[in-house]
Parts: structure tokens; sequence; C-alpha cells
């Protein structure tokens, strides 16, 4: 704002000095009946609204605009320079005020001009009036393109912050399902198994309901994981580590209590050839949503995991052994779709020749470790 100010005053003293230097010089002459001080004044004051305009927009163009029309005795550079200030200050009025305000504003100025041109002494001063009409098109022009552009710069600025948010809510739907549906899943099948079992079997019974307290407590442990990212940063959010391709293991493991046989082999990926965090966390995802979908659904006794990373992409598939049928879209499968999604990857789920199976591909920037 004040490199803008500074810039003002340079342009209305150049613009002052250029009209009194001519008047001072002799080029031309006041009329002989206006007397030194008020053609002086009116030379001076032909440029205060360009400095007031920042200040004052509206009341600075209407001053303008009657500088012009007390310059036009005096003519010469005068009015030009009277009609520069009165367009640099209607820019600022177009700029910043209502566009309403902004047009009647033009309206106004091309009116006086209009008159002022009818009404001239000589045909030079009419010509001088209508030319001069250009200074307060070009001060509305640019004030609106400017306008125009700082209002598209919000709208761009909405839609964006509009877009972040709903991504942002999507992944954490994403996370809550695949956390939620999978543990539930778990504890639902184990809580049959305990029930059948409770009268006839009771250390089994007693084991499913040791299956579902550590279900349930990793379960609350994600969750608050989760929650804490939602935290307005007035507590102090409970975090836990994402989830990688380090905890496909305890995974599957904790599958098998359902009493499917898990089988997860991990191939081609070590310590030359690691997973980007967010890849890892998806591989991860996408394998925990499978199984969820194999023990809800399948009724399944065998699970087949393979994990294969290459040059520049890993590739999973989960193929199970149960009643298989076409899939049925629902979030787990929509979730698991955008995840590939997001890397452009390939992502394919419905029955094969002995059940089910899930595949996908994930797209990767290779990470090379020494």
């Amino acid at each position: 704002m004040r490199i803008r100010v500074i810039l003002d005053v340079l342009a209305a003293a150049a613009l002052g000095v250029g009209a009194g230097g001519n008047l001072a010089a002799g080029a031309w002459a006041l009329p002989s009946w206006m007397p030194t001080w008020l053609g002086w004044t009116i030379v001076v004051g032909s440029v205060v609204p360009i400095v007031l305009r920042r200040w004052w927009p509206l009341g600075s163009y209407v001053l303008g605009l009657a500088l012009a029309a007390a310059a036009v005795p005096v003519g010469g550079p005068v009015f030009g320079a009277a009609v520069v200030g009165a367009g640099c200050a209607l820019y600022v009025v177009v700029n910043r005020l209502k566009s309403r305000i902004g047009q009647v504003a033009l309206a106004a100025g091309w009116i006086e001009l209009g008159v002022l041109a009818l009404t001239a002494p000589n045909p030079d001063t009419a010509t001088t009036v209508n030319v001069s009409a250009a200074a307060l098109v070009v001060g509305f022009l640019l004030g609106l393109t400017v306008r125009t552009r700082r209002e598209y710069a919000a709208i761009e600025r909405e839609n964006h912050t509009r877009q972040a948010v709903s991504a942002e809510r999507l992944r954490i739907a994403r996370e809550m399902h695949d956390v939620v549906a999978h543990s539930m899943s778990l504890i639902a099948v184990k809580a049959a198994v305990g029930n059948h079992v409770a009268l006839e079997q009771p250390d089994q019974a007693r084991d499913a309901l040791r299956v579902i307290e550590d279900t349930s407590r990793e379960t609350l442990a994600e969750l608050r994981r989760m929650l804490g990212v939602l935290r307005d940063g007035t507590g102090v959010p409970v975090l836990a580590p994402a989830p990688t391709l380090d905890d496909l293991r305890a995974l599957a493991d904790r599958a098998q209590l359902t009493g499917l046989a898990v089988d997860l082999v991990v191939d081609g990926l070590d310590g030359r050839n690691e997973l980007p965090s967010g890849v890892g966390q998806s591989v991860y995802r996408i394998v925990q949503e499978a199984l969820t979908n194999v023990v809800k659904h399948a009724s399944a006794a065998t699970c087949r995991i393979r994990i294969t990373g290459g040059d520049g992409d890993v590739r999973i598939e989960v193929l199970d052994d149960g009643r298989g049928g076409e899939a049925v879209p629902g979030h787990g499968l929509i979730g698991m779709r955008e995840r590939v999604a997001v890397y452009d990857g390939e992502f394919s789920a419905g029955p094969s020749d002995r059940g089910f199976r899930v595949f996908a591909r994930l797209p990767y920037e290779t990470v090379v470790t020494r």
C-alpha cells in the first residue's frame, strides 16, 4: 500500500509539473478574466484526485469531474490533467466499490463531458473534451479487469479449499470404514463362535473373548489416532504410527483367529526396493479390506495373499476359495478402487475359478537405498 501511495504522489507531481510548467513558460495563458491564483489553484487541484483516490475513491472521482469542469476555461493541459485524475479515481471506484456504482460513475462522467463538449467556447476545446473521455474509459476498463481477476482468484481459492476439504473427508471416511469394518467382522465371527461353544467348550469361548478384547483395543487405538487428526488443536491427540507392510503379518494372524487359513507372501520388496509410505499404507488398507470381505462374505477356508514389488509398481492379489459370486458394490470395494485411482493404477474384483479374486496395481516412483 505504501509503495502504491508513493507512486500515486510521483505520478500526480509529474502531471502537475507538466501542466504548470507550460503555464509558467507561457506556452498558454489564463483567460483575462480569471485571477492568477484561481488558475494556479485549478492547476494544482487537477492532480489531487490521484493522491486521494485510495482513501476516498468516490469523493476523489467527483472532485476530479468538478475540477475538469472548472478547467475548461483554462484549457490546455490542465483540463487533460483533471480528466486523467478523474480516470485514475474511477479505476479505484470500479475496483473496490459495487459494480453498479462504477457503471453509474462512468455514465455521469460521460454526461458531463458531453455537456462540456456542447458548451465549449471553441472547436478546439470541444475536441479536447471528446478525446479526454478516453481517460475515463481506460480507468473503467482497467478497474473492471483487476476486479474480475481478483474475484476469479477468490473463487479459485474457495474451490481449491472445498476440494481439499472434500478429499480429506473422503480419506478419513475410507480409513474409518477400513478399520471399523475389519475389526467388527473379526469381533462378530469370534462372538458367534464363543456363543456357540460357550457351554460345551468353555476354553474356546474364553479364547474367542480374548480375541474380541484384543481386537477391540487395537480398534480403539486406531480410532484415537484418526480422531486425533480431527482435533482443533486445543488438545493433544493420541497418535499411533500409520500401518505399513510390516504390519501385514499381524493382520493375517488376526484374520486366522476366525478359522481362516491365510497364506501371505511378500516378494520383491526389500531394502533396495522400498515402497513410499503412502503406497505402503494403501497396500495395507487394500489387503485389510479384502480380508474383511473374505471373513464376512466368502465363507472361505483358505485365503492367499501375494504382494509383489516390481520396477516402479507393486501388485496385490487376494484370492480365496469361498463361494465367489459377483461383487456387490459397497463402501469397501469403492474405497479400494479410490485408493488405487489416487496412484493411477489398476483394480479389479470378481469371481475366479476357485472363489473370489481382488487384484490391484499401484505405480510409484522407485526409491533406491544404499
